[in-house]
């Protein structure tokens, strides 16, 4: 692989990260010009991407693509995601949705379904936890580590309570004069927010050295931990949107996550259960590794980020995490995690559809 910010060596996402490149099309061929920057002291110079090669662009910061190479990766179906310099997700220009307009019209039935849109709420949020407490586990093996122990137990706890919830249930708001915070779906909320805060209490503990982590903060990241999980949900998050895209389902109309302008609800919906088995996993990878150091950490007006080398390193531990095999624990085949993405969307669809009788969220153990 080269050492660039354009990866293209087997990989099927492509990063471009330098500032003011340009993005070419070159008959079945992405051209990527990158300018000299004095300041990192390197040379103006190409690189050439084969097209065939590519299934998502990401776009961070000031880079221009031509219309010529943007009509090209639409026609071949690539998403390209659209991110501020530091990561931010802007947009995304998508190829048209799939034509079977039947599945979309059956995710809308069962949004509008109280019973049904919490049947699937439910197990996002039960894949989410089930697949934090796993990975607690795992981490505190060697450990033994009596703060994370309780933390396991407590999120058993939480477990117990969601799966306890009786969809049939969520057919009306138990207070109508507070009608958001008392139905069942308010309830599910508030169990998946007390399962998070006991897996981010500890998570700290999971990391090697003091990186000043004690509580999930999005909006600013106020430590360098927070900067990277940011960095990849956003980047995981683009990856399950590209997914229901290709399954045809409506990336905006969700279950779990209220549908609002422009909010990706079903593709946040879908990725709950991947967060701690992919990101936080390649966090825990590249900090307790050494591969990021402080260095590789700016700070400005409070909020952290990640320098130009840090965001690399993370990008390639990132696409070698969703190139890693794993069982399915539905379908029993390996698969990586990148095409289980895919495989949860469909089950989803499947689902809604009435082929499947439950839909299982992605669990391990």
């Amino acid at each position: 692989m080269a050492q660039l910010q354009v990866w293209e060596d087997g990989m099927a996402t492509l990063y471009l990260t330098e500032p003011r490149s340009l993005v070419k099309k070159d008959g079945d061929t992405l051209v990527v010009q990158i300018p000299e920057s004095k300041e990192r002291g390197t040379p103006k110079r190409k690189v050439r991407v084969p097209l065939i090669k590519v299934t998502q662009v990401v776009v961070y910061g000031d880079v221009t693509i031509t219309s010529p190479a943007l009509a090209a990766l639409l026609e071949q179906r690539v998403d390209v995601c659209f991110c501020s310099y530091y990561g931010r997700f802007r947009g995304r220009l998508a190829p048209p949705m799939g034509k079977n307009s039947l599945i979309r019209l059956e995710q809308h039935r069962a949004h509008n379904d109280p019973v049904r849109s919490f049947t699937l709420a439910r197990a996002f949020v039960r894949g989410k936890l089930a697949n934090m407490r796993a990975m607690l586990m795992r981490a505190n093996r060697k450990r033994e580590d009596p703060a994370i122990a309780q933390a396991v137990e407590s999120l058993k706890g939480v477990l117990k309570q969601v799966d306890g919830l009786d969809p049939e249930e969520a057919m009306a708001p138990k207070n109508p004069s507070r009608p958001q915070a008392d139905t069942l779906h308010g309830t599910l909320l508030g169990l998946e927010g007390s399962g998070t805060a006991f897996y981010y209490g500890v998570f700290g503990r999971l990391l090697k050295g003091d990186w000043g982590f004690t509580r999930r903060q999005r909006r600013p990241p106020k430590d360098p931990i927070n900067a990277l999980l940011s960095f990849g949900y956003v980047l995981l998050m683009n990856q399950v949107a590209s997914a229901v895209s290709i399954v045809g389902l409506d990336p905006y109309v969700g279950f779990l996550h209220s549908s609002q302008f422009g909010k990706p609800a079903l593709a946040l919906d879908v990725m709950e259960a991947f967060r701690p088995l992919v990101v936080d996993s390649v966090v825990m990878t590249l900090i307790n590794n050494g591969m990021l150091r402080r260095s590789d950490f700016q700070e400005e007006l409070g909020a952290w980020r990640l320098t130009e080398r840090g965001r690399r390193t993370f990008l390639t531990k990132f696409e070698e995490r969703l190139e890693t095999e794993i069982k399915h624990p539905v379908f029993g085949y390996r698969a990586t995690y990148r095409r289980c993405l895919e495989l949860e969307v469909r089950l989803v669809a499947k689902w809604l559809s009435g082929e499947i009788r439950q839909f299982r969220p992605f669990v391990v153990r």
